[in-house]
């Protein structure tokens, strides 16, 4: 089901009137041979709303209705890549209630033939469909795993109302039987139809606490140099090749910096992207931060956005992309976050900061947003009235956005509508009073609030 999204008139941010061709130009991935239609990626979001079950492994992380009608309108809404959300490689180690899971170990026709209607939707009208894989490591809330694992012992502290436990270093057995696992999982989405598989190494999820100096202090083969911390990287890379053709996609999402001393750098981020193409990785998205410094969440960040020169590339982090895209011959480098208008897009793409315009949040309300100003109806995205800095608020005005266009609830959230808006805030509020009573009586629930809003 098609929902109708913003209209044009909406309040959006200022651009120029540019010609827009260079967005609809197709990519070649160079390895896998796939065509991207245009330059626009959706990239993931936590639609946190396949099937979920507290106290049954089993019944979680299936693709539902509601999931299959989203990507049903990503699909057509213009999109060269659609990116899924971060779908985990076991039931345990979530990102968050409701995240889609695919292990070979909870297989049944039932869930696979989900899948393939998903991927179906998504390429419905010719976008290629990349999944996102992952595992939380540390990064998983305490109520969801009290026992991660991680690289090393390093805890997360506690933020953004979240509480993680204190993480357990791997033994090597284990980081082989996760390596098997995005095996696994690579093979299950190529099955299901999608055209490749995103490993996720940004944001603080397990492979970026191996990455980073911070949080891996191993001292064996999976820690110390680059090239050990990296390692696990590699052999996942290695074992997805094993077991697909050599026409599914493998791409990588890696933090171009983590801004913290001890983090993953740039100057390692290019090396590591040099090693990505030796081994066949189609494209790379360039992003940045995690859960203990969320500047890469930011629309006009004070913290990323404050210098001018940052201000004028538009999208956060060019720069890092700048670095690191003359070292690459072959593999693709796309750039998510901060990409609100057309004439930032265009310029970036001319300049030859990047090649692919990655699209998160904007997507989320509006899932046409490609399309709409490839076709000149519009030249930027709606103007958010969510502070932004307030990532948490964020965060969940896209996922409840995400959850009315997947059940089919119009009008769809517009954040740039003062109605709308604090309609929602006042949904937000009681929502965050019924989560509280629902912890009280140890109960956890997904996704996020439902928002009904007048026409």
């Amino acid at each position: 089901m098609i929902v109708p999204t913003h209209p044009s008139s909406s309040a959006r941010h200022e651009s120029a009137k540019v010609d827009v061709s260079v967005l609809g130009e197709s990519i070649k991935l160079p390895f896998s041979g796939k065509v991207a239609k245009n330059r626009f990626l959706k990239a993931a979001m936590t639609e946190r709303q396949a099937t979920w079950d507290q106290n049954d492994f089993v019944a979680r992380g299936a693709v539902t209705d509601s999931l299959i009608n989203l990507y049903e309108n990503w699909g057509n809404g213009g999109f060269g890549i659609i990116l899924s959300g971060n779908l985990i490689i076991d039931p345990i180690n979530l990102e968050a209630a409701g995240n889609m899971v695919l292990n070979k170990d909870l297989m049944d026709d039932g869930r696979l033939e989900s899948f393939k209607k998903l991927a179906a939707a998504a390429k419905s009208d010719g976008s290629l469909f990349v999944v996102q894989i992952s595992h939380g490591g540390r990064q998983v809330a305490q109520e969801l795993n009290p026992e991660p694992v991680s690289a090393s012992d390093v805890k997360l502290d506690d933020r953004m109302g979240m509480s993680f436990g204190q993480p357990r270093s791997m033994s090597v057995d284990e980081i082989k039987e996760v390596i098997t696992q995005f095996a696994d999982t690579a093979e299950l989405c190529y099955q299901g139809g999608a055209d490749g598989v995103q490993l996720h190494g940004a944001h603080g999820y397990l492979i970026a606490q191996y990455l980073s100096g911070r949080t891996n202090k191993r001292t064996d083969d999976y820690g110390g140099s680059l090239e050990n911390r990296s390692r696990i990287v590699v052999e996942a890379v290695e074992a997805i090749k094993a077991r697909v053709p050599k026409d599914f996609s493998i791409s990588l999402k890696l933090n171009s910096s983590e801004f913290a001393e001890g983090g993953f750098q740039p100057e390692e981020c290019r090396q590591l992207c040099q090693k990505l193409e030796s081994l066949g990785v189609d494209w790379i998205e360039l992003s940045g931060g995690d859960y203990e410094d969320a500047r890469f969440y930011n629309d006009d960040g004070e913290e990323v956005g404050k210098k001018d020169s940052t201000k004028k590339r538009e999208a956060f982090f060019l720069k890092f992309a700048e670095d690191i895209r003359p070292a690459l011959t072959k593999t693709r480098v796309y750039v998510t976050g901060g990409f609100r208008t057309a004439e930032g897009m265009v310029r970036a793409v001319e300049n030859g900061s990047t090649e692919g315009i990655g699209l998160a949040r904007p997507a989320a309300e509006e899932p046409d947003l490609p399309k709409k100003i490839l076709s000149g109806e519009v030249l930027a995205a709606v103007k958010t009235l969510v502070d932004p800095k307030d990532f948490g608020t964020g965060n969940i005005a896209a996922g409840t956005a995400m959850r009315q266009i997947g059940e089919g609830r119009t009008p769809i959230l517009n954040t740039s509508d003062k109605a709308h808006f604090e309609a929602f805030g006042k949904r937000v509020g009681e929502w965050f009073g019924e989560k509280g009573e629902e912890g009280k009586n140890g109960v956890i629930s997904a996704g996020y609030p439902v928002l009904k809003l007048s026409s």
